[in-house]
């Protein structure tokens, strides 16, 4: 009986350590988006758990969801937390002028075009501008959300006074009652700085992450009670603790790491990235001003955006704006993060605000407006210079 028993201890063993070698490799931390940031402390991380688990809580019928919606999960448009596909496209509307948007009594800004059965999912406005989002990736969210206003507006140029071609702008937005303001926020008639989104017209992560639950989820809660599909006020479906949980884990979620900065071809595609001006836009390197979050306060980070607005040009116009961004005006979204965006989009890029362009070069070639010159410097590289301009960018 002994023998017998060891016997199947050791087929046991040696079962599980083969499977074990089946098994692939985990991956490098630099070749995956998600994952919480160095430095948390046990409580700081075990409310980033609560946090991933909000995130990727999928919503039904009995626990709140629509009942017209675009998604029914956080992570449904955010795989891996990364950018998202074409099938989970969001579309805003609203109108051509910055004079605010007409449309919000009709279920404005956000088209819910999915719906629970028995109703009808909700339709364009007639007369509505819109344009299409593609989800962006969500990590590193927490060092843009500490960088400081006046930071922003140092590297904004609206009068173009050094004459680089290069404009930038602030978005300067209204914010929800339930927004507090920072104590070195920087303000405007009334109006505060916008950071994210494609036109940059959410505040601060609490302000995108409300939003998301009401819009994409049509998640009641108690910072937003209105219902998308009756646009009365409902009772919160959501709690203001599962809120918190996830913004701060939005706000914890670790930086991109570069790969292969060594290589002598990265090397050489970052020189020539700021040969052709890619820099004026995306700033390679910023700092955080004071944070609460002892992992994000006065930190260094390599994000390559500056948050401002710029004029894209004719052929990246939608004929829509939000907040003070013009229809030509889209956010500089950062390029952390870049050459691992096929990864949570199918295997293929969909870059650019709407996902239009399906390689690093193609998104190249649709910058116009301010960016056009550095684009007519990139054609005019040679095709080994433009291979390691690409290949740095797919390294970020």
């Amino acid at each position: 009986m002994k023998f017998k028993l060891i016997t199947i201890f050791i087929s046991v063993f040696v079962i599980f350590i083969s499977c074990d070698k089946l098994l692939p490799p985990a991956p490098e931390e630099s070749e995956i988006l998600d994952g919480p940031m160095e430095n948390l402390s046990y409580e700081q991380r075990l409310q980033f758990l609560r946090g991933d688990d909000a995130f990727n809580e999928v919503f039904t019928k009995e626990s709140g969801l629509g009942p017209i919606f675009v998604a029914n999960s956080c992570a449904s448009c955010h795989s891996g937390d990364g950018k998202g596909h074409p099938f989970t496209t969001l579309t805003r509307f609203g109108q051509d002028d910055t004079t605010g948007n007409k449309y919000l009594n009709q279920g404005g800004n956000q088209l819910q075009h999915r719906a629970l059965p028995g109703y009808k999912p909700e339709t364009l406005p007639e007369g509505a501008s819109h344009s299409d989002f593609i989800a962006p990736a969500v990590t590193g969210l927490g060092f843009l959300a500490y960088l400081t206003d006046e930071s922003i507006i140092e590297m904004s140029d609206p009068n173009d006074a050094n004459g680089d071609g290069i404009s930038g702008v602030v978005n300067w937005i209204e914010i929800p009652d339930y927004i507090n303001p920072s104590t070195s926020a920087i303000s405007q008639n009334g109006k505060y700085i916008g950071r994210f989104g494609k036109k940059a017209s959410a505040y601060n992560l609490l302000h995108q992450t409300v939003g998301a639950y009401n819009q994409d989820m049509g998640i009641a809660s108690f910072f937003n009670p209105i219902d998308v599909y009756s646009n009365l006020e409902i009772e919160p479906e959501v709690s203001n603790q599962t809120i918190y949980d996830l913004d701060f884990y939005l706000h914890t979620l670790k930086a991109p790491i570069q790969r292969n900065q060594n290589n002598p071809e990265v090397i050489k595609g970052k020189v020539i990235f700021g040969q052709i001006n890619c820099g004026s836009c995306h700033k390679e390197t910023l700092r955080t001003g004071y944070s609460p979050i002892e992992a994000l306060s006065n930190k260094e980070f390599h994000p390559y955006t500056d948050l401002l607005l710029h004029d894209m040009g004719s052929e990246l116009d939608d004929n829509y704006t939000e907040g003070s961004a013009l229809t030509s005006e889209w956010r500089t979204p950062a390029l952390w993060g870049l050459g691992l965006s096929a990864d949570s989009q199918g295997g293929q890029y969909y870059l650019m605000h709407d996902g239009r362009a399906r390689s690093i070069e193609e998104a190249i070639l649709f910058h116009g407006g301010e960016a056009e010159r550095s684009k007519n410097l990139y054609l005019e590289l040679n095709k080994e210079d433009k291979n390691s301009l690409i290949k740095f960018l797919k390294s970020l």
